[in-house]
């Protein structure tokens, strides 16, 4: 008893103990930094081939085109769907989290893909804001598009008030349609939230944010390729963080594209959603392939390359 309390007294036995923690936290830290290597590994391996694939000439060139068959032919799903399929719900959690908040999860992914990108190649701040100033200028014109639309709708629009049989003076028995009472005063949103009937032409807003961001989105990602070419010479490799984000707007491409497809198939609206799907093309078109060419002698952002690739020769010179 006496040797434990001396031993005790004299400190070998927090040593003891001290190393005894450090060889358990060596223990564990070992498979876990095996299992961060592993999936750093399958990181770049996805990465590598997602970035192969959306900056082949095909998916650049030809993406609108599969995006506009998606929208002309989808509505032919409507067939073949269930109507008692969970997508069929419009209250469903997908609908309500991502469809009504497009333009904000694209702008935040998109965002932080190109402040990462641009960092990486070159410290420059001003790089940096006048690449994310693309999607400023997108927003801009997807905020001017909604605007200018619910003015168009409520201008070809009118809001009528079904009659009750009491009302109207036909018996509840009368197969004939009740009639309408006209509501000269009202706008499409006061008229829906009064469970009034709106009749009058529209264009699908969902449809076009939907379609815009998809051709956004791939307009932004297929230059990580052309940046991975560009540092193999140089030994380089992207941090996590961006193949992380890199990662996120591929899922959100796909996400996009999933909930386009269900609305064509679930709730097919015959040609307000083709009206929209071609407003997202040519909002698409007049910004990537018309105003950012211009480049930035004209004011312009210039297109996601621009300023990026020069930045990687000069540094292989030294």
């Amino acid at each position: 008893m006496n040797l434990k309390t001396g031993n005790s007294s004299n400190g070998f036995t927090p040593e003891i103990s001290l190393d005894k923690l450090h060889r358990m936290a060596a223990e564990l830290i070992l498979p876990g930094r095996s299992i961060l290597r592993l999936l750093n590994t399958v990181l770049e391996f996805v990465t590598n081939f997602l970035a192969r694939v959306l900056g082949s000439s095909l998916i650049r060139r030809h993406f609108h085109l599969l995006l506009s068959g998606l929208v002309l032919f989808g509505p032919v799903l409507s067939f073949w769907v269930s109507k008692y399929s969970i997508f069929a719900n419009s209250n469903h959690y997908l609908y309500r989290k991502f469809l009504r908040s497009t333009w904000g999860w694209t702008c935040i992914f998109t965002g932080a893909f190109i402040i990462l990108l641009s960092l990486s190649v070159r410290h420059s701040t001003s790089l940096s804001l006048r690449h994310l100033s693309r999607v400023g200028l997108a927003g801009l014109l997807w905020w001017s598009c909604q605007r200018l639309l619910t003015l168009l709708e409520d201008a070809a629009g009118t809001c009528y008030e079904p009659m009750t049989p009491g009302q109207d003076g036909q018996s509840p028995a009368s197969p004939v349609q009740p009639l309408l009472l006209l509501h000269e005063d009202q706008n499409k949103a006061s008229c829906l939230k009064a469970h009034m009937l709106w009749r009058g032409y529209e264009v699908s807003q969902d449809v076009l944010i939907l379609c815009f961001c998809c051709l956004l989105l791939v307009e932004e990602m297929c230059v990580f390729g052309h940046h991975l070419e560009r540092q193999k010479p140089l030994q380089r490799s992207p941090g996590t963080p961006l193949r992380v984000v890199f990662l996120l707007c591929v899922l959100l491409l796909l996400v996009w594209m999933f909930l386009l497809l269900c609305l064509l198939a679930y709730f097919p609206k015959f040609p307000s959603q083709q009206l929209g799907g071609a407003l997202g093309y040519l909002g698409w078109r007049g910004l990537y392939q018309g105003l950012y060419r211009l480049g930035s002698r004209w004011g312009c952002p210039g297109l996601p390359r621009e300023g990026l690739s020069t930045t990687v020769h000069t540094n292989k010179q030294p």
